[in-house]
């Protein structure tokens, strides 16, 4: 049975940092593409980063790139999302993803339960 189990979201102040986890269970991490999304209430699911199985290349979108990055520790099956420099409008649940693809744009397969991002004063 596949499992992601995301952690390490809290509360953060803005400016503030945090450096989320997607942990596996019966299934690796290093061979597959590795997703992170956030939805906030009355909002759409968006996609934070995605990285590549093939050769670990990564993929941003505009509103959180140079303050988001993602990277894979191959020892612990885990991935990483760091976010730095936050603002409210992080704020959201986040997820991980994964699919035993080497393509970003690939039809995810697992999903994680979520973990909670508060930025707030």
């Amino acid at each position: 049975q596949v499992q992601l189990v995301e952690s390490g979201g809290g509360l953060v102040q803005p400016g503030g940092s945090l450096r989320l986890s997607c942990s596996a269970s019966g299934f690796t991490l290093d061979y597959s593409t590795i997703g992170w999304f956030r939805q906030a209430p009355g909002k759409e699911r968006e996609e934070v980063s995605c990285i590549s199985a093939i050769d670990d290349s990564t993929y941003y979108p505009d509103s959180v790139k140079g303050r988001f990055a993602t990277s894979r520790d191959s020892a612990k099956n885990t991935v990483y999302l760091q976010m730095n420099s936050l603002k409210p409008e992080d704020t959201a649940v986040y997820f991980c993803a994964g699919v035993e693809d080497p393509d970003c744009g690939a039809e995810w397969q697992y999903w994680g339960q979520g973990t909670q991002v508060t930025v707030s004063s």
